[in-house]
Parts: structure tokens; sequence; C-alpha cells
């Protein structure tokens, strides 16, 4: 039976990170911005039938939800937990396919994800949110923040330039970090 083991705050007032007590995913990292974007994944579906949630992003063993700014955190924890107790996490659909991508980037491509697994993933995990690369145009890297870091506003400003010094720093001086 799903559990949360533990509730983190995150950088982001509107979203909390509930720690679970298996893991959901092993590799891949689930965001979904809003309900429509959900009716494929019967685990982010049942988190939006919530009242209040706003987005719902997904991976290894926490789950990120970010209320809307009207909602409280007292009418959407206690039905959560209830949606875990009751869920099985065998419905979560395995990831179908690997972006084409994934297996024909570019050798600037690799190493800018590389780096981004070891020094900002991880930490933005422990925030509750994650970063997709979306593309490299020349030296312009396209991301995309997920979970809380999506609306927070210390990812549009500060991380965002810290992640461009450590890529211009440790790869290359031309790369920019454009969000999407």
């Amino acid at each position: 039976m799903l559990m949360v083991e533990d509730v983190d705050l995150t950088p982001n007032p509107q979203a909390l990170k509930f720690i679970l007590n298996q893991r959901l995913l092993n590799v891949e990292t689930r965001q979904f911005p809003d309900k429509e974007s959900a009716k494929d994944d019967p685990f982010a579906k049942g988190i939006f039938e919530i009242e209040g949630v706003a987005s719902v992003f997904y991976m290894d063993k926490f789950v990120t939800i970010e209320k809307l700014k009207d909602a409280n955190w007292g009418q959407i924890q206690r039905p959560f937990i209830d949606f875990l107790k009751s869920f099985d996490p065998s419905l979560i659909p395995e990831e179908v396919e690997r972006k084409a991508s994934d297996e024909t980037q570019d050798e600037l491509l690799k190493q800018i994800n590389v780096l981004l697994d070891q020094k900002v993933r991880p930490a933005l995990a422990g925030d509750g949110g994650g970063l997709e690369v979306l593309g490299l145009d020349g030296y312009k890297v396209m991301i995309r923040y997920q979970g809380a870091c999506g609306t927070c506003p210390t990812a549009i400003n500060g991380t965002l330039m810290a992640i461009e010094g450590l890529l211009r720093r440790d790869i290359n001086q031309a790369i920019e970090v454009i969000p999407a």
C-alpha cells in the first residue's frame, strides 16, 4: 500500500513534496500541468480529482502537488492520503518509448545532460521539482522546469542564472539557458 512517509515544504509556496514509501518510477519523471494532460495516467488523473490541485509532478519516490492559489492544503492532503491508500501502483503506465532524441543526442547535449544529472537535477528533486532539456539551438539550451520549480520565483531568476553559470564554467562559455 502506498503511504506518505514525509511531507517537505518547497521553495514554491504553492507546492508540497510528498515522500512515499514505494518507488513510483525508476528513471523518468512525469509532469502534468493540468487535468487534461493527465487523462492517460491513472495516478495523476486520480490526484487531479482532488479539488484544489493545480499540477502534479512525480518521479522516484515522491509526488509534488501544486495547489490552486485559492485552495488550502487541508482540503488536499487528507483526500490525497486516502487516494494513495486505495491506488494500485501497478496501474502506473510504464514509459512507452524513449524519445528519439535520447538515442541521437549530439555530444554537447550529452555533456549538458550529464552535468545537469550530476549537479542540478538532484538539488531540484530535493525541492520537489525537476528540469527537462527541450533542445539545443547552437549554444542556446532550452529548458523547462517541472514540479515545484515550474512556477517558483527563484527558479525563474536565481536558479536559471546558476545553471547557466555552471554550464558556461564546466562546458562552454558561449552557452545560454532559455526557459520555456
